[in-house]
């Protein structure tokens, strides 16, 4: 007994063995490097020479000086984590529970609103920079028609402006993603739960305050997770839109981290954000089940 206990036990690691080393390989590996030159002053084209090349945490302490505002980056990056949070989700929610519904159409409006998450980012970028043309730019010209503006709007242009046009293509694209999995779990939840909060005289208001949202908070914690640390690494569609600008507006840790490491050769600076970047992502994936485990799908402690 204990001999096929054993071989079981052998045949499930030698399964999971080339899962094993590719996760070692490409994420545990890379984090391990990224820390070690992080406390280096190297430019990735000459030999590391830990004797001279020494820093200790000096690139950290150059992340919070004048050149690079490493600060004001993570501000922007927690700023749209708090928009994704608490105005994407709510509006991926209604329209899971809206969709939860059994409508007519119910998988039209499901692939309608998932498309975009399957447009490259660049695509979408150019779409928005279009969209956003002060001169000859959807909005703008919608805009005028209607009478609320005479001359022209710098959307992306603007320091005040350009942060909250640039969440705008990210609520687009990324709605629909969250939207599918809130829909997931609330086509999970019991017929017969709904079903008996109908016979108490519940309204539909009340069947998903009560019942419906308690019952997919594991699945709204995922997204509140892939919300917030999605936001923390956000690069791709900024760089098209903006690339940071005006200003520093929209600037966020990543692009910081790419400019440093690929035009700069300032590896040691852009393996410093890398770490902290990680640390925050588990950080607040930490921080967030907590919250979320404080209390049962019921409300109570």
């Amino acid at each position: 007994m204990k001999r096929k206990s054993k071989s079981h036990s052998l045949a499930i690691f030698l399964f999971l063995l080339p899962a094993l080393i590719l996760f070692v390989g490409l994420l545990i590996a890379p984090i391990i490097m990224s820390l070690y030159y992080s406390f280096f002053d190297w430019n990735g084209l000459k030999a590391l020479n830990p004797s001279e090349d020494f820093l200790g945490f000096g690139n950290y302490t150059i992340l919070f000086g004048e050149r690079i505002q490493f600060g004001k980056a993570l501000l922007n990056s927690l700023i749209l984590a708090a928009l994704s949070v608490f105005v994407q989700l709510p509006v991926s929610l209604a329209l899971a529970l809206a969709l939860g519904k059994k409508i007519k159409g119910e998988r039209v409006f499901l692939s309608i609103y998932f498309m975009p998450v399957l447009i490259s980012t660049v695509v979408i970028g150019q779409l928005w920079l279009k969209i956003y043309n002060p001169e000859y730019g959807i909005l703008n010209t919608f805009l005028r028609a209607i009478g609320v503006l005479e001359g022209d709007i710098r959307w992306l242009g603007e320091k005040n402006l350009a942060l909250g046009a640039v969440f705008a293509p990210t609520l687009w694209q990324y709605v629909g993603y969250h939207m599918l999995l809130l829909y997931a779990g609330v086509k999970s939840v019991s017929p017969e739960l709904r079903e008996a909060a109908k016979l108490d005289g519940a309204t539909d208001g009340q069947v998903n305050r009560f019942v419906v949202i308690p019952s997919i908070k594991p699945i709204i914690k995922v997204s509140v997770i892939f919300a917030v640390t999605g936001s923390l690494k956000s690069f791709d569609l900024i760089y098209v839109l903006t690339n940071g600008g005006p200003m520093k507006a929209t600037e966020v840790p990543s692009i910081i981290m790419i400019r440093e490491l690929f035009l700069k050769n300032k590896y040691g600076v852009g393996s410093a954000i890398a770490v902290l970047l990680i640390l925050l992502c588990f950080f607040f994936a930490i921080l967030i089940g907590a919250i979320f485990k404080e209390r049962d799908i019921y409300g109570k402690k």
